[in-house]
C-alpha cells in the first residue's frame, strides 16, 4: 500500500463513525484516526442522525463516509441508513456486522449500502478496502465538479450525453445497455439489486415479462463488447460497477 496517495486521498474525508459498544468505539475510533484525519463519533442510531444534520448545518456539506454499526438503540443501523438516504440518497455508507446479523443485512443491501465488514473486524483487509474505498471518493469528488466519470485509464463515461468512451472513441451501446450502465455509474458503486435494475431497464416494456436471464444476457454482451468495464456480481446481493 501506498501510505503517501492514503493521506493524500483521505486528507479532506470527512468520515462519520456510529457504534454503540464503548470498548469497540474508542478502538475503532483510534484505528480510523490513523486513517481519516476527520473523524467524529456517535453513541447510537439518533446521535449519528442529529450529528449528521448538525454537520450539514454547519458546513452546507455532507460527511464524505458514514461507518455504521447495525444494533444500536435509538435507532439500528437499518432505520439510520434509511433515514440518511432520505436527506441524501447517494450517501456512501459501510457497515459492520457481528456474523449473526445477516438479517438485517438484506434491507441494507436494498436500501444501497456501499460494503459491510464483519466483526471481529479483519484489519489487514480494512485497511486495504478502506484504501481503495478513499481512492473511490477522491476521485468522485473529482468526477462531480465534471460531467466525466472516469472507469480507468482509456475508459469514461459521459453523464450528460449518456456516452461510453474508449481513448476518446464512441462505445455503441443499445438503450437498455445505457440505461443499465447509468443506473450503475450513477450511484457512487453502490450495490444495485436486480429486481431494482430490471424494473428501470425494462420500465416501459409492459408486455415482457423481464427476469434475471434477461439482466444477466446484458450484462453478458456489455462484458464481452468492454472487457475492461468492470461489472462485478456481488452474490445474492446485486450487482455494482467498479471504477476510479
Amino acid at each position: 500500500m501506498d501510505y503517501g496517495l492514503l493521506k493524500k486521498y483521505t486528507k479532506n474525508l470527512n468520515v462519520l463513525f456510529v457504534e454503540d459498544d464503548i470498548d469497540f468505539r474508542k478502538e475503532f475510533f483510534e484505528l480510523l484516526q490513523d486513517i481519516f484525519p476527520k473523524v467524529t463519533a456517535a453513541v447510537d442510531g439518533l446521535d449519528a442522525l442529529n450529528k449528521y444534520k448538525e454537520y450539514y448545518t454547519q458546513s452546507n456539506k455532507y460527511y464524505d463516509l458514514i461507518i455504521s454499526d447495525i444494533k444500536m438503540p435509538n435507532y439500528d443501523g437499518v432505520e439510520l441508513v434509511d433515514a440518511i438516504y432520505k436527506i441524501k440518497q447517494d450517501q456512501i455508507v459501510v457497515i459492520l456486522s457481528a456474523r449473526n446479523e445477516f438479517n438485517y443485512l438484506l434491507p441494507l443491501v436494498n436500501l444501497g449500502i456501499y460494503q459491510f465488514f464483519t466483526k471481529p473486524i479483519n484489519y489487514t483487509n480494512f485497511l486495504d478496502d478502506m484504501f481503495k474505498l478513499s481512492d473511490k471518493i477522491y476521485h468522485m469528488k473529482l468526477n462531480d465538479n465534471t460531467n466525466i466519470v472516469r472507469i480507468d485509464e482509456s475508459l469514461i463515461w459521459d453523464k450528460i450525453n449518456k456516452k461510453l468512451l474508449q481513448n476518446d472513441t464512441e462505445i455503441i451501446l443499445t438503450k437498455k445497455e445505457i440505461i443499465l450502465l447509468n443506473m450503475l455509474l450513477s450511484n457512487n458503486g453502490r450495490i444495485c439489486t436486480a429486481e431494482e435494475l430490471i424494473n428501470i431497464i425494462w420500465f416501459e416494456e409492459f408486455d415482457i415479462n423481464a427476469d434475471i436471464r434477461n439482466l444477466k444476457n446484458i450484462i453478458s454482451r456489455l462484458r464481452r463488447k468492454v472487457p475492461n468495464l468492470h461489472i462485478k456480481n456481488i452474490y445474492g446481493m446485486g450487482y455494482k460497477a467498479e471504477f476510479k
